[in-house]
């Protein structure tokens, strides 16, 4: 590994029904990132759009493009110039009547490295993905940029240890979710710190069970029934926080991971070591029904 630590940028961002004025703002946000440090730049979930998965619409197929497509050409000369790996969550539409919830990566010189495609698609009240996406058939994807191996995966997936597990066995570096989710308007402060609790706790885990830092991007505002809660953050590969953003409001933020880390948890905490992959077949199935 050429660089022992990276510094990444976090851009935690509200969005508008404008996709032009979020993009103005996320490109905003990205400069701002840059100028702070940052070498890699991680964008929230769908940044170009409300997230409009929140109700079951054919006119919101409109939002989708190419990938690569527009967004990536503009991402990539910002990247360019800038210096920095760019890491962008889109909605892509992959042919007629095929779409995906998709993050393309662009390397500090500008060049598409290639897309992850989102591999767990929820459906639950608020968040009607499956209406929209359909699930990933890209497998689990590290991307070999100028400052080290990321390894992306997407909101939902953050809560299926087997996706983090062998998107680390191929080689990441560390983890990078991008993310929008929230709390109902509704709900009362206890419901809403559990739930938080719980999002961040998995993802924890996954720096822990895998020896490698994990940074989350969240967006935040209110939009519809839903407070996007923010509180993007990022974990050491032994998940201790470094550092959390606000809940309720925008921030920019960049973090120092240190990459040497890994080295010295999974040598002292050798989980990599002790797996026993000879008995782990019956993960492929559904459900173990008494037989």
């Amino acid at each position: 590994m050429a660089n022992k630590s990276v510094k990444v940028g976090l851009v935690q961002l509200s969005c508008s029904g404008n996709v032009a004025e979020n993009m103005e703002k996320t490109l905003a946000g990205i400069r701002t990132a840059a100028q702070k440090g940052a070498q890699v730049v991680v964008l929230q979930e769908l940044f170009r759009s409300l997230y409009f998965c929140d109700v079951e619409d054919y006119d919101n197929f409109l939002l989708a493009e190419a990938i690569p497509g527009p967004s990536t050409e503009t991402l990539g000369a910002l990247a360019k110039e800038l210096g920095v790996v760019i890491v962008a969550s889109l909605f892509e539409k992959r042919a007629e009547g095929l779409y995906h919830n998709t993050t393309a990566v662009l390397d500090a010189d500008g060049t598409y490295l290639g897309k992850y495609r989102k591999m767990h698609i929820p459906d639950d009240p608020g968040y009607f993905e499956k209406f929209y996406f359909t699930p990933g058939d890209l497998g689990y994807k590290v991307f070999p940029t100028k400052f080290g191996k990321i390894g992306v995966l997407i909101c939902w997936d953050q809560w299926y240890p087997e996706a983090a597990r062998i998107t680390a066995l191929k080689g990441a570096d560390f983890l990078v979710y991008p993310t929008a989710i929230g709390w109902a308007l509704h709900q009362d402060e206890q419901t809403n710190d559990d739930q938080y609790n719980a999002w961040q706790t998995i993802q924890r885990s996954h720096a822990v069970a895998n020896g490698i830092p994990v940074v989350s991007v969240n967006r935040t505002g209110i939009e519809g029934p839903m407070q996007f809660w923010g509180g993007s953050f990022v974990a050491n590969a032994f998940g201790r926080v470094t550092y959390k953003a606000p809940h309720l409001e925008e921030e920019v933020h960049v973090e120092e991971l240190d990459l040497t880390g890994s080295d010295r948890y999974r040598t002292h905490w050798p989980f990599l070591r002790d797996r026993r992959i000879d008995s782990y077949q019956p993960i492929t199935k559904r459900f173990l029904d008494e037989e």
